[in-house]
């Protein structure tokens, strides 16, 4: 999967938001709110342009002090809220 064009990630009041830009994103009409690792995966997944949850999972394990079970769970529910916002494809 990959994110859909026309979604960035940006630093709103000191927030991490996911925000629509451009006619691709007219529907949108809303911020998604990501915590630090939220973000972090964000990039990750900008970064790479195809991934999956294990992709994702593996380079979480890389960062951070996390089990792959952990991380395998996480990012899949966070792909979830990314799917049902629809900003990845």
């Amino acid at each position: 999967m990959r994110i859909k064009k026309g979604f960035v990630l940006r630093e709103v009041c000191g927030e991490r938001v996911i925000i629509g830009e451009g006619l691709d994103a007219i529907n949108f009409g809303k911020l998604l709110a990501l915590n630090e690792t939220a973000a972090w995966l964000w990039k990750q997944a900008q970064e790479m342009g195809d991934f999956t949850v294990e992709s994702l999972a593996e380079r979480l394990c890389e960062e951070f002090d996390v089990t792959a079970s952990e991380a395998k769970a996480d990012v899949a529910e966070m792909i979830a809220e990314w799917k049902s916002v629809e900003v990845v494809e």
